[in-house]
């Protein structure tokens, strides 16, 4: 198990020494697994579960992942209007980053498994501080890990945890298909799911508190240290740049969100009878890492905003795929392009932050993340009143998805916009 041996190679908590390009990367796409692939989106596969059993609706599961949502952009604001999380970005990472990470990873395992209480109201509160927790851990991994990884001299390597969200969707899938399989109750997946964060949590406990306090014995932190190019972009950024950038971001959230929280009750609804149901989720998380992995291979000297506007165009032809042809092939296809974006267009967005704000893009990563969660609030919220108003399921989901392929291809041509209005400085020779 390479990633294992990777991550038990790390120094002991406390002491000060050299950790690898490849132990920063895999200790945060296992933070990423946690916080994203299991506390925001084992709902997913769980829900037809929950659904079978009774104990939802598929109106209550629209609030539900509404109010995950919620508490995603509430968590993402926290990071970016907290003035000590700037100055953390100013100043050496104290032990704080290690305690926030880590109470966030322990968090994500005792709220999923409390899912499993038999109490309604209860989940609106645990799905809330689900989404809170994601994106607090998703936002303190990205900045240290990217930072790290820069100084380093690999930023591209950033793209391996970003593989981290695929990573535990794909685990929380496969053992979701394996209970639904088994008739196992909505209440055991719960439990499954959480006691499986607990066990990631562990190979990562000590490996982010001995960073933190490398960190905080060493020179000024990474993010700080901007080069000239960097600074020049920041100077000469307009203020309509960054807004325009961030409602880009924000209808990547919107337009992905209504397949990925509803992708299995989709499939069920087009295909009842098929024994692939309950694989086009996983198959999603793998093209989630696939993606992730494959933009490690992208030169970092390319514009970015070009990039992001190929990932939208992709997810707005895999939504399509599955639309103009409801079949097991249609659903794998659409699943795979779907998710191979997916975490690619958070790696190309923090690239394109700390080319505009070296110096406090943790801060922007918090902005972004709150318009993209802005964007997944409306996304399930819309789905609710289209099937409320619509002649059946089918007909309601299909309407949804065809807006989502509306905004995918709008958020594609803002970028583009971008480009032409706000062009990249030429490299001085």
């Amino acid at each position: 198990m390479p990633v294992l041996t990777a991550l038990s190679s790390l120094p002991k908590a406390g002491h000060v020494a050299l950790v690898s390009p490849w132990q920063i990367a895999l200790a945060g796409l296992v933070s990423l697994s946690v916080a994203m692939g299991i506390g925001r989106f084992a709902f997913t596969p769980v829900l037809p579960m929950m659904l079978r059993d009774g104990t939802i609706t598929l109106a209550d599961a629209s609030q539900l992942a509404s109010i995950n949502y919620l508490g995603y952009v509430v968590g993402a604001l926290l990071c970016t209007f907290q003035p000590w999380i700037w100055r953390w970005m100013a100043n050496p990472p104290t032990p704080a980053f290690a305690f926030l990470v880590r109470a966030g990873l322990l968090s994500t395992g005792v709220l999923t498994m409390a899912m499993a209480l038999p109490t309604a109201s209860l989940w609106f509160w645990l799905r809330f501080f689900s989404g809170v927790v994601s994106a607090v851990v998703f936002v303190y991994t990205s900045g240290w890990c990217m930072a790290r990884l820069a100084t380093l001299g690999v930023p591209s390597w950033g793209g391996i945890m970003y593989a981290g969200p695929g990573a535990g969707i794909v685990m929380s899938g496969l053992m979701a298909s394996a209970m639904v399989a088994g008739g196992w109750r909505a209440t055991s997946a719960w439990l499954v799911l959480g006691l499986l964060a607990f066990a990631l949590t562990a190979l990562v406990w000590r490996v982010i508190h001995g960073e933190s306090q490398r960190l905080a014995a060493l020179a000024p932190a990474p993010s700080a240290i901007a080069d000239g190019a960097s600074l020049e972009a920041q100077r000469n950024s307009s203020r309509f740049e960054m807004p325009l950038l961030a409602t880009a971001y924000g209808l990547a959230g919107f337009g992905y969100i209504i397949t990925a929280t509803f992708l299995p009750v989709i499939a069920r609804t087009a295909l009842p009878a098929s024994v692939w149901l309950d694989l086009f989720w996983p198959l999603f998380g793998v093209g989630v890492m696939a993606g992730a992995l494959l933009a490690t291979r992208v030169p970092l000297r390319l514009d970015m905003r070009w990039l992001l506007a190929a990932c939208y165009l992709v997810q707005a032809l895999g939504i399509g795929i599955s639309l103009l042809s409801p079949s097991p092939a249609g659903f794998a296809i659409g699943s795979a392009l779907l998710g191979l974006p997916f975490t690619a267009i958070t790696f190309f967005g923090v690239q394109e932050l700390r080319r505009l704000r070296p110096q406090h893009t943790a801060s922007y990563i918090g902005l972004l993340s709150a318009t993209y969660g802005i964007g997944q609030i409306l996304g399930p919220q819309l789905v609710h009143a289209l099937l409320a108003r619509s002649a059946n399921v089918a007909a309601g989901f299909t309407l949804s998805l065809e807006i989502a392929v509306g905004s995918l291809l709008l958020g594609a041509a803002m970028y583009v916009l971008l480009v032409r209005c706000y062009p990249m400085p030429k490299a001085s020779s």
